[in-house]
């Protein structure tokens, strides 16, 4: 599969009266067209500054970030995010939320109702048909964020960047969008990049797992490869020996290894499941 995000040598520092803060330093990363892949790591190693780079909401310091081969030099419908606050305008309909979005991107190329039609599509996607017409405070938390991925999933983005989305949620209704992402996901072919600190949540969606040491002057300190068919059951894999195995592969590299990461080495395949088990600590 051919790189369709390309991050090279990528560092970030802040200026402060305080003086320079080296918030990334030296990251490298491919992602392929279709991949789904997690970044995860303690707070403040500097997660959704990645994240943001990539979207262009900001600009590195040192390196270069590509998407399709083009320079990310700024935000573009190319790279849609849905951040853990679903940044809905209170005073407009679910439906109007998500056109809004569509207006701006296709006004140019699409009539009205080629827009409108984009929009119901978007919401009947993530199974919103039914609200479309309800503002936000007429809607559960969990319904808003569908709205949030509605939103950036009708821009068709090439790819779709996602800030702990489900991070406000509740148990159950995380585990139904995580469910519900899955199906997405599948269905559109959609590139993914997800920030989270929940290791079910990265190795239940994830084809890879991207671990990044401790700040500051955070990078990448191990890449856990996820090699777990898809489509993905979760009560499945509840009983799958693999999905242990990346799991306690995650939290030892969390638990023991996020302060000295070896700096010339970076895995992309797990280890022996068994010496992972058995490496592992048992609970996050």
């Amino acid at each position: 599969m051919e790189k369709f995000v390309r991050i090279e040598y990528v560092g970030q520092t802040f200026s402060s009266k305080k003086g320079d803060f080296v918030a990334l330093r030296d990251i490298n990363l491919n992602i392929r067209k279709g991949e789904f892949v997690s970044l995860i790591g303690h707070s403040g190693c500097g997660k959704s500054t990645l994240l943001n780079l990539i979207a262009g909401i900001a600009t590195p310091t040192t390196g270069v970030l590509l998407c399709g081969e083009k320079e990310i030099k700024g935000p573009g419908p190319d790279r849609a995010v849905v951040f853990q606050n679903h940044s809905l305008l209170p005073w407009l309909t679910c439906f109007q939320n998500v056109y809004l979005a569509v207006e701006r991107v296709f006004s140019r190329t699409d009539t009205v109702g080629q827009l409108k039609a984009r929009t119901a599509s978007a919401l009947n996607l993530v199974g919103l048909r039914h609200a479309q017409h309800k503002l936000p405070k007429e809607i559960s938390g969990g319904m808003k964020q569908r709205v949030g991925i509605a939103r950036a999933l009708a821009l068709e983005p090439k790819v779709l960047l996602l800030d702990e989305p489900f991070g406000a949620l509740d148990s159950l209704t995380r585990a139904h969008l995580q469910d519900e992402l899955l199906r997405i996901v599948a269905s559109t072919s959609t590139t993914a990049v997800m920030v989270t600190h929940d290791v079910d949540e990265a190795v239940l969606l994830s084809d890879r797992i991207v671990m990044l040491t401790n700040g500051p002057a955070a990078t990448i300190g191990d890449i856990v490869q996820v090699d777990l068919d898809r489509p993905r059951n979760r009560l499945a894999l509840l009983d799958d020996a693999r999905y242990a195995a990346y799991r306690a592969a995650v939290l030892s590299f969390l638990h023991q290894r996020h302060r000295h990461p070896d700096q010339n080495t970076v895995r992309n395949a797990l280890p022996d499941p068994q010496e992972a088990l058995s490496s592992s600590v048992a609970q996050p």
